[in-house]
């Protein structure tokens, strides 16, 4: 399976990055599935119907949440509605938190592919341990019996916790990528045991910013300490980062897994794509 996760989507020009490339990439890579982390991608907070209809329009199969994920209240009513829309799985059970944090899709081609995201707890807010957490859903459906790949976004702000987690599903998961940061890393690895992995995608944003918001006011506070008001997100054009993987079709386990960075500014200077293309 040929499978593409896109990280943080940050407010209007995160949008119409994967609106102007996605539609390409999906064509050049042969994608069969899409994944995209979208809990910035209502104004740089949270997620609507609106701003999630415009992601699947550009070619998102789901969406991924993560800290954000009820910042917009109408979030909370259409999770329920749309399958597609995916939040950390690791709320306590007495939360009751709507929607699902792990779900089943069937490609067009009949492959069956297991989506879940996890919050972290180290600097986050408190959940449920995440560990646990996937241990259950990897048991659940069995990677090559049950699924033929699985993903795991963690949505957290440790690289500790990230890698960590990684290792935790090596052989059990297709890949295990990192969101939150904003900020694509350069260890894309296949893991001992298989699974490919990524400690951040980056994010979908014009990265002219401080991780996809505008200039001053992060400056204003670092500086001064003081607030000057909410965080904007930068509004030039984004960068579209991810990573591309390709999986064993027997196994489910990673063949391959290469960066995405197109548009912007960083694709300047990472030929990412292009190495993938060429492959």
């Amino acid at each position: 399976m040929r499978l593409a996760f896109f990280g943080d989507v940050v407010g209007r020009s995160g949008r119409e990055g994967l609106a102007d490339h996605l539609p390409a990439l999906r064509r050049r890579l042969d994608l069969e599935f899409v994944i995209i982390n979208a809990e910035n991608a209502a104004a740089g907070f949270g997620i609507t119907e609106s701003t999630a209809r415009e992601l699947f329009d550009a070619g998102a199969d789901c969406l991924t949440l993560g800290n954000h994920s009820w910042d917009q209240k109408e979030a909370l009513t259409y999770i329920v509605r749309e399958p597609r829309l995916i939040r950390p799985l690791n709320y306590p059970a007495m939360a009751d938190a709507p929607g699902r944090g792990v779900q089943m899709f069937e490609t067009q081609s009949g492959k069956r592919i297991v989506v879940m995201n996890l919050l972290g707890r180290v600097h986050m807010d408190s959940l449920d341990d995440p560990f646990a957490a996937a241990d259950r859903a990897l048991e659940a459906s069995p990677l090559g019996l049950v699924a033929d790949a699985v993903v795991v976004d963690i949505h957290a702000e440790a690289t500790s916790e990230k890698m960590a987690m990684g290792h935790f599903c090596d052989g059990r998961a297709s890949l295990v990528v990192g969101t939150h940061t904003h900020v694509p890393t350069a260890d894309a690895q296949i893991l001992p045991n298989g699974t490919a992995y990524q400690t951040d995608a980056g994010a979908c944003a014009d990265y002219d910013s401080v991780i996809g918001n505008q200039k001053e006011e992060p400056l204003r506070r670092f500086t001064t300490r003081i607030s000057g008001g909410r965080y904007k997100p930068a509004e030039g054009p984004a960068t579209v980062c991810g990573v591309f993987v390709e999986t064993d079709p027997v196994s489910g386990l990673a063949r391959r897994i290469e960066p995405i960075r197109i548009g912007g500014r960083l694709s300047e200077h990472v030929p990412a794509l292009e190495r993938v293309a060429a492959g």
